[in-house]
């Protein structure tokens, strides 16, 4: 059995290497590269791959925000993340969308190989210092509504230009920002956008 493999990374030469290296590996074949999130789910759907590989940031759509619509739009799809930000927080948000594997770009190519052929025998692969890490990490404390809040006030963004993209009043965006600030124990927005990052809350 071949694996039909789709790469979803931004970085160009990293793209171009893991299809090089995985194109090596008898069973596994790149049927589709893409270096934008907002592509991904067309190349699922025209290449029906039996694995995706997610990038966690893709300009366009978060590889976390994507895991779910993959599933949906192809459910034989097994979605395994690529990533450099080792954050226990990321790893809960993949796994609990439906990854099935999680691991990071300084891991040998040898062992991604081995996770891809792993997950298409039923197993979730992790790994391993950051399985241990996510073991005793504190667990999210910002509700959905929250973090699409903390999230919108990157950049500097006002509480009225926050309130307008949310469609939101902005007495109620004052209230979303305030309980992040109490929930990251951050001084203000930017220091509880700053942690809520380091965390992988966001």
């Amino acid at each position: 059995m071949t694996i039909r493999i789709l790469i979803a990374e931004d970085q160009g030469m990293m793209r171009s290497a893991l299809a090089t290296l995985l194109d090596l590996e008898d069973d596994l074949t790149v049927v589709a590269t893409v270096a934008r999130g907002d592509e991904v789910l067309a190349r699922v759907q025209d290449t029906a791959p039996d694995v995706v590989l997610l990038d966690i940031e893709l300009p366009g759509r978060s590889g976390l925000d994507l895991v779910p619509s993959v599933i949906a739009a192809h459910p034989g799809c097994h979605v395994v993340m690529v990533t450099t930000f080792a954050r226990p927080g990321y790893l809960r948000r993949a796994l609990e969308s439906g990854a099935r594997a999680f691991l990071v770009k300084d891991d040998p190519v040898e062992d991604l190989a081995a996770a891809i052929r792993r997950v298409l025998a039923g197993e979730i692969v992790v790994n391993p210092a950051l399985a241990a890490q996510a073991l005793t990490a504190a667990p999210n404390p910002l509700t959905d509504r929250e973090r699409e809040v903390l999230a919108a006030s990157a950049g500097g963004a006002t509480i009225a230009d926050i309130a307008s993209r949310l469609h939101l009043s902005t007495s109620t965006v004052r209230n979303y920002l305030s309980a992040t600030i109490g929930k990251t124990g951050a001084r203000n927005r930017g220091e509880a956008l700053t942690r809520a990052r380091e965390h992988g809350w966001l």
